[in-house]
């Protein structure tokens, strides 16, 4: 029956895959998955990928965006470092070679599994509203919402970065290896230059006109006027130098010495879009360690990230409207099965609307969301043969009274993701972002600073009833990312997670159903077609035999669009030997021993 699946997973896929074996084809929306030259191991993976192939190893496997990350990773493991030794020299890498995607002037999420304990900790890296910020951040002089990218563009919507004080936090609970070794391949790459990939090339120049709007961003990206090209050698000693603060000081001079005041004098001072953020921002922020949200699906406990990230609620949820449903049976090939996903996704998102921010701020009733008689309720919305015509917030148990209204927030998909796991039976699972692709364009020090402020809610207030995920002081916007760790009896299978704003959902739901119900490997689960439904229309992968289902889908009452969906999952199954997966519309791939 597995086998079945997977030859079912490699007809269903074909886009993604015949992209990767042009090396001059660049997907729509920038996904830049032309290839990128590689030699040795990284080609071999590389090649597996393109075949669609699980990668396999035995003492450590590390998958991420791009292959000198993933490089600058494997050389750690292969040190003896832990997975959090890793994940170090991998970000340091991924804000140089991938910066429109994440970097230390973003966040982050951290789910981690501890090898020698079986214990689960996660750790919220997410950046922070400034004190100074009000409920109308985002509005004009009228009470209106702003256009998206007349909110993003400058300082107004930037918070602050988590990821510098992430990398340390991790380092001081499990890592191994010096600290300062870990920066030494992004160091040597942003003084040596790198080659510019074909999805960074892209993505410059869809975003040109945006780029050249702030000096310092365009001169790096818009050199002589023209978007750095695929291939092109691009060095970046600024932010070699800001890599050599950070290895021989830590964090603190990111929060409260010399680059901590060139990002509050750079917020401050954008033209034409100045924002708020001040040095007594930056000097109290602090990296929280959260209470693990785990869901039981079909033998397994799915574990991730709890608010201010609605990624595992509603991951969860997903799955346990499903649980008494046999997906497994229905297959992927199915209309009838992306129905009860597609419905279940619709009421998740629907609950996520109304409930979920940051804990710290507004109570979310996270024990409710995911009580088995509540989602067994809901479930019963889904017995029927057509999709929901309308789909409303529930009722779960609260503790409290609370008055909520939903939501206007708008997420844009450029994250990225990185899965380890280390000799030592360690795993790791994190995704990190800036938001926006190139997040707000200002550029300090060598990397870009976020615009992750933009993920809350627009809109303060309904009806005079308050918004969940309103800006507030000193508060963390809501995210879906959702970095995850699956567990059978207590030890990890799957390590797993993706970027793609909203849909991440929908990208890691889906991939958890192919790996657990459908028998699927790593590599087949995260190359299978996306269908995702958040909202009521449902997106279908262009290119792929997902567009096959579009009819039925439509018979049976939704509004149907055919798009790029450009994920770009990362996961890791653990069994008697690991095996890796990377995300073949995107340039990442697996390594391991």
């Amino acid at each position: 029956m597995k086998l079945f699946w997977a030859a079912l997973a490699a007809v269903l896929w074909v886009g993604a895959a015949q992209a990767q074996q042009a090396a001059d084809t660049i997907a729509p929306e920038g996904a830049g998955t032309g290839a990128i030259a590689l030699s040795g191991p990284a080609a071999e993976a590389q090649a597996a990928k393109i075949a669609g192939r699980a990668v396999e190893a035995k003492g450590w496997m590390v998958v991420a965006a791009n292959p000198l990350a993933v490089d600058a990773g494997a050389k750690v493991l292969r040190a003896g470092g832990s997975a959090a030794d890793a994940m170090i020299a991998v970000q340091t890498v991924l804000g140089l070679v991938e910066p429109q995607s994440s970097g230390l002037g973003g966040g982050a999420f951290l789910v981690w599994y501890d090898g020698a304990t079986g214990e689960i900790t996660t750790l919220d890296g997410r950046e922070t509203a400034p004190l100074a910020a009000t409920p109308r951040l985002f509005q004009d002089k009228d009470g209106e919402p702003l256009e998206f990218f007349d909110a993003v563009i400058g300082g107004r919507s930037v918070g602050v970065p988590g990821v510098p004080a992430l990398l340390a936090e991790a380092h001081v609970r499990w890592g191994k290896a010096n600290w300062r070794s870990l920066f030494r391949d992004a160091i040597t790459l942003a003084d040596r230059g790198f080659a510019v990939s074909p999805r960074m090339a892209t993505m410059v120049a869809r975003d040109a006109e945006r780029l050249s709007q702030h000096p310092l961003t365009a001169a790096y990206f818009l050199p002589d006027g023209a978007p750095v090209a695929a291939g092109s050698r691009l060095r970046n000693p600024v932010y070699a130098d800001t890599l050599r603060i950070l290895s021989r000081d830590g964090p603190e001079p990111f929060y409260t010495g010399e680059i901590a005041q060139d990002i509050v004098r750079t917020v401050r001072n954008a033209t034409g879009n100045p924002g708020v953020l001040s040095g007594v921002d930056m000097a109290i922020y602090a990296i929280k360690e959260r209470p693990a949200v785990c869901m039981t699906y079909h033998g397994h406990d799915i574990c991730g990230m709890g608010p201010p990230s609605s990624g595992a609620l509603t991951v969860g949820q997903i799955l346990g409207l499903l649980a008494e449903e046999d997906i497994a049976a229905l297959g992927p090939g199915n209309a009838e099965t992306w129905r009860l996903i597609g419905d279940a996704s619709r009421l998740a998102f629907a609950d996520r609307g109304l409930y979920m921010a940051d804990s710290d701020y507004v109570p979310v009733p996270v024990n409710g969301l995911l009580d088995k008689g509540y989602l067994s309720r809901r479930a019963g919305l889904l017995q029927g043969d057509d999709a929901l015509p309308i789909v409303r917030p529930g009722r779960p148990d609260f503790d409290h009274t609370l008055n909520l209204a939903t939501g206007a927030p708008i997420e844009k998909p450029s994250t990225s993701h990185i899965s380890i796991v280390d000799k030592f039976g360690n795993a790791l699972s994190m995704t990190t972002t800036i938001e926006n692709a190139f997040g707000s364009r200002l550029m300090v020090r060598g990397f870009l600073l976020n615009n992750e402020l933009t993920d809350f809610s627009f809109v303060s207030h309904r009806d005079g009833v308050p918004v969940a995920n309103r800006v507030e002081p000193g508060k963390r916007p809501r995210s879906s990312m959702a970095p995850t760790i699956v567990l059978k009896d207590g030890k990890p299978v799957l390590v797993v997670g993706s970027p793609g704003g909203s849909r991440i959902i929908g990208y890691v739901a889906k991939t958890i159903i192919a790996y657990l119900d459908w028998g699927l490997d790593v590599q087949s689960a995260v190359a299978l077609p996306h269908l995702v439904n958040r909202f009521g229309t449902y997106d279908v992968e262009a290119g792929t035999a997902a567009t096959a289902l579009a009819p039925a889908l439509e018979a049976m009452g939704y509004e149907v669009n055919a798009r790029d969906l450009t994920s770009g999952l990362h996961a890791i199954s653990i069994g008697e030997t690991l095996q890796g997966g990377a995300d073949p519309r995107r340039e990442g791939i697996a390594l391991g021993d």
